[in-house]
């Protein structure tokens, strides 16, 4: 499988000299209060499909009211890239808490102009059947939470998506299996009602608490065949536990689930692995109406400056009826983390993971640098 992966360097920063002190000063300094903090880096990386990708990726992180230390840490990331080949990508995202955690606010803004590897449908794709296309993804999500009575927030949002699709390998599984639908692409607008509970004590790093968030959304017929009319459900868990000062143990699980009444696009169906979960598989190698997972993660922090991380999990991916017990595929692997704000919990994050031997195939991988914890 080709791999993918991002390398954050500091040193070839583009910024002067007196920037490039600031930002290391702010990685080593041992400051713990209650404060604002911006994270610029570059970003350079390098795949078969892209070529050489550069661009800039940075972090904000603030407080709504930081003399209330009951209001918890707000993030803002953006990523602009570009590459060697043509490729493209542009992505923007708030994750807000209002003064006293009176309100939850998330704003996404993604493009993407990019190639990637289709594998078919299912829980059993072959690398044999590697098809390159091209895809132009524009994603807008909105969401705002109210909390109710303390920890636990009701809301709503709104999700659009327009994919545009176009076949790089005339002849492959993608022109010639008849069973996709919407093959060119298409659009869909899903409007969502939320359920949320948070106990944890921190939001970028937690080391005890529970969250808890459920969504469904309904897609009307807005756009007509063959885009996606139906509705979704998501569930993810998550529970923290403080094993000692310096270790914590996290859980995570995470369900999506898809129903229409009518043939469901390839492109809305669930798609298994990215550096959230199931690392180490490559997004959409298995693709299908249901997803689900499971993962643990050991965190160990010797020093308030580093942490090291084991994880391990199995998923999923199913389609409607044909759920079966002794089909989870795993996932495990190690990490490092080199914490930028100590007070909030903010880390570059390197993870290394492996996943199952196909038949015929090398066992599945992947690298990942990104910023902030899996989960």
């Amino acid at each position: 499988m080709k791999k993918f992966f991002y390398s954050i360097i500091i040193s070839i920063s583009p910024f002067c000299a007196s920037a490039q002190n600031k930002i290391i000063e702010k990685l080593f300094s041992n400051d713990t209060t209650r404060h604002n903090s911006f994270l610029p880096v570059p970003l350079i990386g390098f795949s078969q499909e892209a070529g050489f990708q550069f661009g800039a990726a940075g972090i904000y992180s603030f407080y709504t009211d930081y003399k209330d230390k009951e209001t918890k840490a707000s993030q803002i990331y953006g990523v602009a890239a570009f590459s060697t080949k043509k490729q493209l990508q542009l992505s923007f995202k708030t994750d807000a808490w209002a003064p006293k955690n009176n309100y939850h606010y998330l704003i996404e803004t993604k493009y993407y102009d990019q190639t990637f590897n289709f594998y078919g449908t299912g829980n059993n794709t072959r690398l044999a059947d590697e098809d390159l296309l091209n895809l132009k993804r524009l994603r807008l999500n909105a969401e705002i939470e109210k909390k109710v009575i303390p920890k636990l927030y009701l809301g709503g949002g709104v999700e659009y998506e327009n994919l545009v699709y176009a076949d790089k390998e005339i002849g492959g599984i993608y022109t010639t299996n008849p069973n996709y639908v919407d093959k060119n692409g298409g659009q869909f607008l899903f409007f969502k009602g939320t359920f949320f509970y948070d106990t944890r004590d921190n939001v970028s790093y937690s080391s005890s608490g529970i969250y808890f968030k459920t969504q469904f959304g309904f897609s009307p017929d807005f756009f007509g065949a063959p885009n996606f009319e139906g509705s979704i459900i998501t569930a993810d868990v998550r529970n923290f536990h403080k094993i000692s000062d310096k270790i914590n143990l996290g859980l995570n699980a995470t369900f999506e689930s898809l129903s229409s009444s009518h043939p469901i696009p390839f492109y809305v169906l669930r798609q298994l692995g990215n550096d959230q979960f199931m690392r180490g598989y490559y997004t959409g190698r298995y693709r299908d109406e249901n997803l689900i997972t499971s993962q643990a993660e050991i965190r160990y922090r010797p020093v308030p400056r580093f942490g090291l991380v084991a994880f391990g999990g199995a998923g999923k991916v199913y389609s409607k009826g044909n759920f079966s017990d002794n089909s989870f595929k795993p996932t495990y692997g190690i990490g490092g983390r080199i914490f930028f704000d100590l007070e909030k919990g903010l880390a570059l994050r390197f993870d290394y993971a492996l996943g199952e031997k196909p038949i015929g195939e090398k066992r599945i991988s992947g690298f990942y640098i990104s910023l902030g914890e899996a989960f």
